[in-house]
């Protein structure tokens, strides 16, 4: 992400600046900017061997001689968009059992968009264009593949009475430096889930579904916000239920009753840490002055007291604050105190916490008298005799029966919520 130009070739670039200026025609390209953290993992044999068993491998080269073809920033701008939203109904399509499977791995498994996607974005980090490309518009049209192979760009509420809209958020992987194996259910339910309808006892609702990177610098910059708000603002598409879902605790799904605007500095997928206030992006409607804690307006008795699938389903209410006055963090097991300062809400610190407490916020800020929060789902595990990731496969079959029960599940806590979802 930052140059590491020699110092020697500074030099001689000044000079040449200093000798003559040629025009903006003749200067030499920027330098390619060095690739992430996250795209530093990408060569290593655990994601490689996840894209070759999904098929998935022909991505990142596809995108690159894609990316030859385009003679300006604008078309370079299309090709990021197309191809960007292409690798996300792949991945959707496969996740949901359309078209072939491309390999031997499972079509539940979220992980090859995750490594797909790092491929084109390093691919475009990379690229060395025949025409003057600068530093920010690289980085627009990185982001535009963010987006749109996220499913960002692409919600489709269907508008009008007759049907419930849902839209539900996941995750990408995360903590890969202690295992590069490892899936996230949320993201994986995402893709099971995107524009589907489930039934419910009220009548069906249209699912869509994105995903969110886990980086603590794209939540500052808004990236929760700019998804959601278009949906969440009043018009025939806005949203009857929302739920962003996270990965969250082994053997249970909780939904969380409180958010915290807490960060605790855990590191995210890029190396990156933040201990900090949750900073509210400029240009976004939010509540003034900011609040320490938002609640759910999901149904959570109705959820807790259903059977939706193996795993139980817990009201977590615990946070960890500040008391009004005090100095050090207590553990209130029944939510906040008045005054308090927040140190975790019921998701943690971690971006579960924060996605959970932007989304409700917003609703707030928008006057959203819709259902909406956040649901954890348990902890994705391998199977007894995998769990050492020095020497596992990246698959087994117990780890593929947890990541279906838990998308199930997913599906079905959705439809509880749904089925008493009210418009307004």
């Amino acid at each position: 992400m930052r140059p590491n130009e020699k110092v020697l070739m500074s030099l001689g670039a000044a000079l040449l600046v200093c000798v003559a200026s040629p025009s903006p025609a003749l200067a030499a390209p920027a330098a390619a900017p060095q690739v992430t953290v996250e795209e530093q993992r990408l060569p290593g044999p655990v994601p490689q061997e996840i894209l070759r068993l999904s098929g998935f491998a022909d991505v990142a080269p596809g995108f690159g001689r894609d990316l030859a073809a385009a003679r300006t920033p604008a078309q370079a701008g299309r090709v990021a968009v197309r191809d960007g939203q292409r690798l996300w109904r792949r991945a959707v399509d496969r996740a949901q059992g359309r078209g072939p499977a491309g390999g031997e791995l499972s079509r539940d498994d979220d992980r090859p968009l995750y490594w797909a996607r790092l491929g084109m974005t390093r691919t475009l980090r990379e690229w060395k264009p025949a025409f003057s490309l600068s530093g920010k518009q690289r980085t627009e049209l990185i982001d535009k593949v963010e987006r749109s192979s996220r499913g960002q760009d692409s919600i489709d509420l269907p508008p009008g009475p007759g049907v419930k809209r849902v839209l539900i958020t996941g995750f990408d992987p995360f903590q890969l430096d202690a295992d590069a194996r490892r899936s996230n259910p949320s993201g994986a339910a995402a893709l099971a889930l995107d524009g589907t309808t489930v039934r419910t006892a009220d009548g069906p609702a249209r699912v869509e579904a994105v995903v969110f990177p886990v980086r603590w610098a794209d939540f500052a910059d808004g990236t929760v916000e700019r998804t959601l708000l278009p949906y969440f603002r009043p018009g025939p598409r806005r949203v009857d239920l929302f739920t962003t879902i996270s990965q969250g605790r082994p053997g249970r799904f909780d939904v969380e009753r409180t958010n915290g605007a807490w960060r605790g500095g855990s590191p995210d997928n890029a190396g990156v840490s933040r201990t900090e206030t949750v900073p509210v992006p400029p240009g976004v409607p939010t509540v003034r002055p900011q609040p320490q804690w938002t609640s759910t307006t999901l149904p959570y008795a109705a959820i807790t007291a259903t059977r939706t699938g193996p795993y139980p389903v817990y009201d977590h209410t615990a946070v960890t604050e500040i008391p009004a006055g005090g100095t050090a963090p207590v553990v209130r097991p029944d939510g906040p105190t008045p005054g308090s300062t927040a140190r975790e809400g019921g998701g943690g610190d971690y971006l579960s916490n924060e996605i959970a407490y932007r989304a409700t916020l917003l609703r707030d800020a928008v006057r959203l008298r819709v259902p909406g929060g956040h649901l954890h789902t348990p902890v994705l595990e391998f199977g007894a005799g995998n769990t050492d990731p020095a020497n596992g496969r990246v698959s087994d079959p117990e780890f593929v029966r947890n990541r279906l029960a838990i998308i199930a599940q997913t599906r079905s806590v959705i439809a509880v919520a749904a089925g008493g979802a009210v418009r307004p």
